[in-house]
């Protein structure tokens, strides 16, 4: 029998000061099968920390049929001591949860919201609203849901429950890694023991003060601000609007930044800028907590505080995401400010773009060197994140001189002139990345599609994420328009060649030559797909979008011919195309 197992530490620079807490679930240990046997166990994948990115991880590898073993070194979700942690979903991660099926329940207990208001002093400086926008507008899901993020966590370890194949080990911590050409060895600790674990592929999700940087010898660039801030997790008598509300400077904060949200149970979560020597003790005080929220809502609002947290901001980017057979994700590869919810929704997305490569690799539809565009894709997002949010981050906090009278004059020119309101940075909200230097994407590749509705032949609606499903790990080419004999019979060479389904997107007066088919009356599927924007099917004839499991485009194009044949192949990481 090993040593009493130590509890998991409090993290993320969060402590638990004021307020009644989360109630959070917790799962029992059992003893892993390798204690018993005295032997080294063997998986094809170990996910390693069970916060929302690697429990996506682990429910979208179960949703393909990839066995898989999850450890994590707490007994719960959320973290502990920070249970409230991130709270604002982009439409991106609820279209990932929808597919993985976890979103009705995100939807039912969660807060929907698209309008922000930005205020400088007691004016308002500007207002959007995200259903009104392009990026947004399209998709079956909302721009964004509030929502604890333990809850979505706990949502994630039932349906992994539900699908079978991944095992989630709670209550134990690795202390070891190694790896070879052939795989990695894990030396793991538990309350009844040590034991060693070897997998084809490891993960790391433990986050942001995660071993596995200095194990596999990553670089990190790392910057650390003199930002402070204060969370204050309440609930009130009397209900502020249901919008996002920020104060680029708020005079019951002493003219410095605060950020209003609503979640689910009725809880609303304050940020407060601190000033940059404050001491995170005092601020987080329940009669100073107290006091700043009379400050604001009034001293006749009865306030409960159920979770208050002091933090500071940092920004963190590793040079690599793929070492080998480990890969990074989450705040293990990277670290930003939550201006524009870029942070624990970045991570999720990481993924949703690993989980189906890595099943598509385990399963043998597609050979290892696609794992490689997983550095790729998600290190550029990550740095792209990084660039935004330190941005913000600098109107928020700006030096004196340059940067201050600059933010001085945006606000002030923003209360009157529209061109100015692009320049009040109180965080870029977050959208699906490009990827703009992918190997696995050709022409017209590189965007995500959005979650929108079509007709199927039954005059039912569909949408994307069905077809997604349906196809599975093998990729989905929608042709748009009709078809002609010579393309149709490509097109059957090409599927009988390739993991690749296809499915026909014709309008409300156009012939279907393809069995699979459906049908899009507004234009709405073929403009998600970026092919010839956003208006309803025309010619040319047999135009088409090649759509991976992750829902972005790998290319797009004009015919039938070679240039689909070569994408499938960069696709799937193939040095060849795939031969028509």
């Amino acid at each position: 029998m090993a040593e009493r197992y130590a509890e998991t530490a409090f993290s993320n620079g969060y402590e638990f000061t004021q307020g009644g807490g989360y109630v959070l679930p917790e799962y029992p240990f059992v003893e892993p099968p390798e204690i018993r046997s005295g032997q080294t166990g063997h998986q094809p994948v170990v996910i390693v920390g069970g916060g929302i990115t690697g429990l996506t991880l682990a429910c979208a590898l179960a949703q393909h049929g990839v066995p898989a073993v999850l450890l994590d070194e707490d007994n719960t979700v959320g973290v502990k001591g920070a249970s409230s942690r991130g709270i604002c979903y982009t439409q991106k991660s609820l279209e990932i949860f929808h597919k993985l099926g976890v979103y009705p329940h995100i939807a039912a207990k969660g807060i929907q919201w698209s309008v922000g208001r930005t205020f400088a002093g007691d004016d308002e400086v500007y207002s959007f609203d995200l259903r009104q926008q392009s990026a947004y507008n399209l998709s079956s899901q909302p721009p964004f849901i509030n929502i604890q993020q333990f809850y979505i966590e706990a949502f994630l370890v039932d349906r992994i429950r539900q699908l079978g194949q991944v095992e989630i080990r709670w209550n134990n911590r690795v202390t070891a890694f190694e790896q070879d050409a052939d795989g990695a060895t894990l030396s793991v600790s538990t309350p009844a023991g040590d034991y060693r674990l070897r997998a084809d592929w490891v993960v790391d999700a433990t986050g942001s003060r995660t071993p596995f940087r200095q194990w596999a010898g990553v670089q990190v660039t790392a910057k650390k601000g003199d930002d402070r801030w204060c969370i204050a997790d309440v609930r009130f008598t009397r209900h502020p609007p249901v919008e996002r509300h920020t104060w680029v400077e708020a005079p019951f904060n002493e003219n410095r930044a605060v950020w209003q949200h609503l979640m689910g149970d009725g809880v609303w979560r304050i940020d407060y800028q601190m000033a940059p020597d404050a001491d995170p003790a005092y601020v987080s005080r329940e009669d100073v907590v107290r006091e700043r929220l009379a400050r604001q809502f009034g001293p006749d609002c009865e306030v409960e505080i159920v979770w208050v947290g002091p933090y500071a901001y940092r920004s963190e980017c590793v040079d690599r995401m793929r070492c080998g057979r480990l890969f990074l994700m989450g705040d293990a590869a990277k670290v930003v400010s939550p201006f524009g919810a870029r942070g624990g929704n970045t991570g999720i997305a990481d993924a949703d773009n690993l989980a189906w490569k890595l099943a598509a690799v385990v399963q043998g539809l597609a050979p290892a060197s696609l794992l490689d565009s997983y550095h790729e894709e998600r290190h550029e997002a990550a740095r792209q994140n990084v660039l935004v949010t330190n941005r913000t981050a600098r109107f928020l906090r700006p030096a004196d001189g340059v940067e201050r009278t600059f933010r001085q004059a945006a606000l002030s020119l923003a209360k009157q002139y529209l061109f100015a309101r692009q320049l009040v940075n109180t965080g870029r909200m977050a959208v699906a990345n490009p990827y703009t230097r992918s190997s696995a994407c050709d022409g017209g590749g590189g965007q995500s599609v959005q979650n929108v509705g079509f007709q199927w032949v039954d005059g039912s609606p569909g949408v994307v994420n069905d077809l997604l499903r349906w196809a599975g790990l093998r990729l989905l080419l929608l042709v748009f328009g009709e078809v002609d004999g010579a393309a149709l019979r490509r097109l059957r060479e090409l599927c009988a060649s390739a993991p690749l389904r296809c499915v026909q997107v014709v309008g409300a007066d156009q012939r279907a030559a393809i069995h699979e088919h459906v049908r899009d009356l507004r234009g709405h599927l073929q403009g998600a797909c970026h092919v010839f924007g956003h208006v309803p099917v025309k010619e040319p004839r047999g135009s088409w979008a090649l759509l991976r499991p992750d829902s972005y485009v790998a290319a797009t194009g004009g015919s039938i011919d070679g240039t689909l044949v070569r994408a499938v192949g960069k696709a799937l990481g193939l040095q060849e195309s795939v031969a028509a």
